[in-house]
């Protein structure tokens, strides 16, 4: 149902509306447009027309504004919404939703990330941060053990795992992204390599078996990162690199001294839409001759 009127008659029928009906079947919006204020009621089913224009006049005082009803056809909204999301290039890697497979080209490495409950379609800065380094990384040197610390969708323990062929952990918090991240490894050809675990910090046991690690990544939050730090140091190889992200300009700083302060050495700092991704090393200790 929808109709225009004035910004008094608007605010006291959607009032009125929210009071008499029930929120699970109906959802209520006035608002401002072009030519006026406009009401929109949304029915789960079918309402008594007759009922709910007779409802609204006698709200407005007696006036007639015109009303149409309408039905509203079926929408599949997540689809729609996935149709909407384009491809991420990022170095060597296309993160893509399954609309956009065939995209890809037979230099690049195509991962595919539908939106989901878990946080990593590659569209955020932070994500595409971590994967630039990935990406630089596979120039310099071929690590042996990996870590990724708050996997999400999985989007960086497979690029991981595809760039580098190696073994990668993934611990997650969430029981929900930890599936996310079996099933896309599975789907995207990365389950020999991806290794999935249900773990808050690095305390689960294969998280402790895989150690020492030459690459950790961790696409979290400043409080995490900084927790992190110390029981993170302890699973490093020398020379082992540590990608932090998931931090906004101002808390750089912050995380960056919590790591350094453990040993690590910060060796770059890239910015991607407001948010920075962290390039740390453990330096190699050389004993003197």
């Amino acid at each position: 149902m929808r109709f225009a009127t004035s910004e008094q008659s608007a605010r006291r029928v959607s009032d009125l509306l929210f009071e008499q009906l029930d929120p699970s079947e109906a959802a209520v919006s006035a608002f401002e447009g072009e030519n006026g204020w406009l009401v929109e009621v949304h029915f789960a089913s079918a309402p008594d027309q007759a009922g709910m224009a007779a409802l609204v006049r006698g709200a407005c005082n007696g006036a007639a504004p015109e009303i149409a009803f309408e039905r509203v056809a079926v929408t599949d909204w997540v689809a729609a919404s996935l149709a909407g999301l384009r491809p991420v290039r990022v170095g060597r890697f296309v993160i893509h939703g399954a609309h956009d497979r065939a995209h890809v080209r037979p230099n690049e490495i195509g991962i595919e990330i539908e939106a989901a409950l878990a946080f990593g379609t590659g569209h955020h800065g932070t994500t595409q941060g971590c994967l630039a380094v990935i990406d630089r990384a596979a120039r310099i040197k071929r690590p042996r053990r990996m870590l990724d610390l708050g996997s999400g969708t999985g989007v960086l323990a497979i690029a991981a795992a595809r760039t580098f062929r190696r073994p990668v952990v993934a611990g997650e918090i969430d029981p929900w992204a930890v599936l996310a991240t079996r099933v896309n490894a599975r789907a995207n050809r990365a389950g020999a390599f991806v290794r999935a675990v249900h773990a808050d910090g690095v305390r689960h046991p294969r998280i402790r078996a895989g150690a020492p690690y030459d690459f950790v990544v961790a696409n979290i939050l400043l409080a995490p990162l900084k927790r992190l730090a110390r029981p993170v140091r302890a699973l490093l190889a020398p020379g082992a690199t540590v990608v932090l992200s998931g931090l906004n300009p101002e808390h750089a700083n912050a995380a960056a001294a919590a790591w350094c302060g453990q040993g690590l050495v910060l060796r770059r700092k890239r910015q991607i839409d407001n948010w920075v991704t962290l390039t740390l090393a453990r330096p190699i200790c050389r004993r003197p001759k």
